[in-house]
């Protein structure tokens, strides 16, 4: 320790003389020179090398930006602004649907419509100096690029809101140096020119938020905030801003809802509530809010406010949905030819053309958020698909065998399917429709507007009664022969068998198909399918069907759609107005881009359409769709319709139109197949009009005053009524009025009848039925089997309607009133006896007579002129027999007791059969049993057998009772 000291004193005292000399201060003085000039020398160096460096960057940075153009203002508010905008679909009266389908959804808001206190936690989480840069924040670009040269764990990111819209809506999502340099030059230009209100509106109405509560995907916070939250952007509360400002960073992973909609599993929830509890932090740290409003927004539930799994439009209305877009399309396909100076022509007749323009249009209508209005009724529509998914009288599925995805051959069950649609007749608003009985994977196709079908009898009064009448071809009550045409197209009615001598009325009522092909051969030539389909818009015919007979039975198929809107022909005064289904197509800010403007076309002229019109009255009243007037609620409406039925009842139509409206309905198997059900309750017609009346029945209670006028079709002027012969459809004469075949009708006035019927003459014709055939009576054909009124067919008449052919005239006669139409004779020049020949022998007796009670029967006497049987009676087995009545059938009744009977055949020419055998009725002592009891004297056989054979004699030789055939028998 004292070396230590000794050591210690020794130093301080050689210090204190090297002070006192000056060696420390001179040495000092030359140390801090030293170091001073160090400092400066890299004070320089790092100066210059700054300043190099600085140089080298900016170098570097124009070399970057070198080939990005100047951009003016007009060019970046429209890049800026170019944002895809989801269109959105209404029903009538600004009823929304839906937003077109698109990969994103997006909806427009501006800035006033937004909460501030979203405004707030999107600055305080994306941009905190937001409001005071321009453009860009140095020290944040520093960092990042530091952060990236030494590829740090957490790269925070230097972006501003600004150049966040930039990259979106001008550059890409390139991770590059080239693409930052561009978005830090355009970020400042940006800046330049717009507002920081501009600026946050538009990076608002870009950003992407992930998913909505049905899976869609969705950008833009007013679509998000409706989307996860299910309220406006405008009402948003602070913890639902918090959660959505967060979203942005990483949308898929934050969203609450799974990728086929609905909520994920609430493990699953806790990244996107974490994510908003950092952004609650940043706007406590940035002072946005208080602590209280901080610890209060912790702990709210925001889970409670994610909305639910919803459907979308195209889940909830897919085939309105789908027919909306598509139509929407063609409209604005259509719109951009012409801006560029094409026709509607020039695409339908350039294939390559039209789709070009359908794929921009396709585009525009995706992306520009236009406003589609249709003409559909919502409550109308959401009803009638209701309807036609629960109706329960379509009929049985039945097995098709298709191939399926592996081309393998299985078998499936086809449905029943139905199509139906509603028109209003003075606009041709299409007001609702159904597309079938429910979209699904296995049946997709709108039945109601893309799925021709034949269109049968429904096609009478479009192409033939309509134009006949127009022609002045026929009126309503012009008889026709519904008989067979012989003629290389011979048709058939559906029920069978034929009808005589119709009215036009009667024939469409009861849809005869014979006389319309009759009809429609003497207007063929004037081109009806041209002259009044294509008219009615009927797109779909093709060139035989120009001169077919059979399009009057409806060969050719039509859409749904299409027929109804012909028949809205009827309904409209005989104008044709197009269908439509959308209204108009508007901007957001409601610029109208697009207005339907309908044009009607005259087609027919009031008379006739308005006898149209009465024709079809018919059918609904006592014709094929009588069955209606049971199933309407209101059934004083004035409806005139058709049915219709296609070959092999693949098809059942039923269209009818009112004042007000026209509606249809289509029922058929999407593999055609017999609509035909043994099972079924009802025929398939009458299925078919069950769901047409359940539909419009529904259709009037929402909609009475439009559904059901109170007014009728009313008679224009030029409609007169007259009296007509049956016969022949000319002014009644004495004859026609004493056979009792005086009808009346209405007419056109151009087309009344002028003359007096001449189809029939006085005299003394007799008709007899012979082996199934009338034929003229000849001169020895008894009376007592003939009919006639003194009234004779003129055989100028039967030459000149070809009715003379007929060996038969009963081919003539119809089932209504058919005992007047038998009276009436014939002088010859039809139903003559040529084709009977005299072979001078007696006809076959009739042979198995039996009795039932009082009712002898028997069958047809094997010989061919027959044309009655006589009955004979005696009082016992052994009496004689005498004539006790005639007949033309098989049958006859005789009076109560006991008798005897036989049956004798009597042919054309008066001959008689010999008699039948022995019919006995009551109780008859045993003759055996008498022979037994009391022996017979020979002298009583002898004088029995006299008699016997007396009376033989005298039955056999009966007089003709034909009588003088110029007597009146009436």
């Amino acid at each position: 320790m004292d070396n230590f000291k000794q050591i210690l004193h020794k130093y301080n005292k050689k210090v204190k003389e090297m002070w006192k000399a000056g060696k420390i201060q001179r040495s000092s003085r030359v140390t801090y020179d030293i170091v001073w000039n160090i400092i400066l020398i890299f004070i320089v160096v790092g100066v210059v090398g700054a300043v190099f460096a600085f140089g080298v960057g900016a170098g570097y940075f124009a070399s970057l930006v070198k080939d990005e153009p100047i951009r003016s203002y007009d060019e970046m508010e429209k890049d800026i602004y170019n944002y895809e905008e989801t269109s959105e679909l209404y029903f009538a009266d600004n009823n929304y649907i839906g937003d077109v389908q698109s990969d994103i959804h997006r909806e427009e808001v501006s800035l006033k419509n937004v909460s501030d206190t979203l405004l707030n936690a999107v600055v305080a989480t994306e941009d905190e100096n937001f409001r005071e840069h321009k453009g860009v924040v140095p020290k944040a670009i520093v960092r990042a690029v530091v952060q990236e040269a030494t590829n740090a764990d957490v790269k925070t990111g230097g972006s501003t809101l600004t150049q966040q819209l930039i990259k979106n809506q001008i550059l890409t999502n390139e991770v590059s140096f080239e693409r930052k340099a561009k978005e830090i030059l355009l970020s400042l230009r940006l800046e330049r020119f717009f507002s920081k209100d501009q600026i946050l509106e538009a990076y608002l109405n870009i950003i992407p938020y992930g998913r909505d509560a049905s899976g869609q995907n969705i950008a833009g916070i007013q679509t998000a905030a409706q989307g996860v939250f299910g309220v406006d952007a405008k009402d948003l509360n602070l913890p639902q801003s918090a959660y959505l400002a967060g979203l942005p960073q990483s949308p898929s992973y934050y969203t609450p809802f799974a990728n086929k909609g609905g909520l994920k599993k609430k493990e699953d929830l806790k990244p996107g509530i974490n994510r908003m509890k950092s952004v609650l932090k940043r706007m406590y740290d940035e002072k946005y809010i208080t602590k209280k409003e901080y610890d209060k927004a912790l702990n709210y539930d925001i889970a409670a406010d994610f909305t639910k799994a919803s459907k979308s439009a195209i889940e909830k209305y897919p085939y309105l949905t789908y027919e909306l877009e598509k139509r929407a399309k063609e409209i604005l396909a259509k719109k951009l030819a012409k801006d560029d100076g094409y026709t509607a022509e020039d695409l339908k007749n350039d294939k390559k053309l039209r789709e070009e323009y359908m794929i921009l249009a396709d585009r525009d209508m995706r992306q520009k958020g236009y406003e589609i209005h249709s003409t559909i009724n919502k409550k109308t529509y959401e009803a009638f698909q209701k309807i036609a998914k629960e109706y329960d009288n379509y009929g049985p599925d039945k097995p098709e065998t298709v191939e399926n995805k592996k081309g393998e051959k299985v078998e499936v069950m086809d449905p029943v399917q139905v199509g139906g649609i509603l028109i209003e007749n003075k606009t041709g608003k299409i007001l609702s429709f159904v597309g079938g009985r429910g979209y699904s994977a296995e049946s997709q196709l709108n039945h109601a507007t893309n799925a021709p079908r034949s269109n049968g009898s429904t096609m009478k009064p479009l192409l033939v009664y309509g134009p006949a009448m127009e022609a002045g071809v026929i009126q309503p009550g012009t008889p026709i022969l519904d008989y067979k045409i012989d003629a290389k197209y011979h048709p058939e009615n559906y029920a069978g068998g034929y009808h005589g001598i119709v009215s036009a009325r009667q024939a469409l009522a009861q849809s005869y198909n014979i006389p319309a092909v009759k009809i429609y051969k003497k207007i063929l030539n004037n081109d009806p399918a041209t002259e009044y389909l294509e008219k009615m818009g009927i797109t779909t015919l093709s060139e035989e069907d120009h001169y077919n007979e059979s399009l009057a039975l409806g060969t050719t198929t039509v859409t749904v759609e299409e027929n109804v809107n012909a028949f809205a022909t009827f309904g409209n005064n005989g104008n044709f107005v197009d269908a439509y289904m959308i209204e108009k197509i508007t901007t957001k800010d409601g610029d109208v881009i697009y207005q339907h403007k309908g044009k009607p076309v005259e087609v027919f002229t009031p008379q006739t359409n308005y006898l149209t019109i009465d024709l079809m009255r018919d059918v609904i009243s006592s014709g094929t769709a009588a069955y209606l007037n049971s199933q309407l609620h209101q059934p004083g409406v004035d409806w005139a319709g058709k049915t219709g039925t296609s070959e092999d009842w693949k098809d059942a139509w039923f269209v009818a139109t009112n004042p007000n409206v026209t509606f249809g309905t289509w029922m058929g198997y999407d593999t055609p197949k017999s609509l035909q059900c043994s099972g079924c309750s009802l025929s398939y017609s009458n299925r078919n009009i069950k769901l047409w009346a359940q539909l419009i029945n529904k259709a009037t209670e929402i909609n009475p005053d439009l559904m059901a006028p109170g007014n009728s079709f009313k008679s224009p002027d030029g409609i007169a009524s007259r009296s007509y012969c049956a016969t022949s459809g000319m002014l009644p004469s004495e004859l026609c009025q004493k056979a009792g075949l005086v009808q009346s009708d209405i007419f056109n006035t151009k087309y009344v009848p002028t003359k007096t019927d001449d189809s029939l003459i006085g005299g003394s014709g007799s008709l007899v039925k012979v082996n199934g055939r009338t034929v003229a009576a000849g001169p020895k054909t008894p009376k007592e089997f003939t009919t006639g009124s003194g009234l004779a067919f003129n055989p100028e008449f039967l030459k000149r309607e070809g009715y003379d052919k007929y060996s038969d005239l009963s081919v003539l006669f119809p089932r209504t009133n058919r005992e007047l139409w038998e009276k009436i004779g014939a002088t010859g020049g039809g139903a003559s006896s040529g084709s009977i020949s005299d072979d001078g022998k007696s006809p076959g007796a009739p042979p198995s007579v039996s009795s039932s009670g009082n009712t002898l029967s028997w069958s047809k006497s094997a010989s061919n002129d027959v044309v009655g049987y006589r009955i004979y009676r005696a009082a016992a087995p052994s009496g004689s027999f005498s004539l006790i009545g005639s007949t033309t059938s098989t049958s006859f009744s005789v009076p109560k007791g006991k008798g005897v009977y036989i049956v004798k055949a009597v042919d054309y020419f008066g001959l008689e059969s010999s008699g039948s055998s022995e019919v006995k009725l009551g109780d008859f002592p045993d003759p055996k049993k008498e022979k037994k009891d009391k022996p017979e004297k020979k002298e009583d056989k002898k004088a029995d057998k006299k008699v016997d054979k007396k009376e033989d004699k005298n039955t056999d030789s009966t007089p003709d009772d034909s009588g003088d055939d110029s007597e009146d028998e009436s």
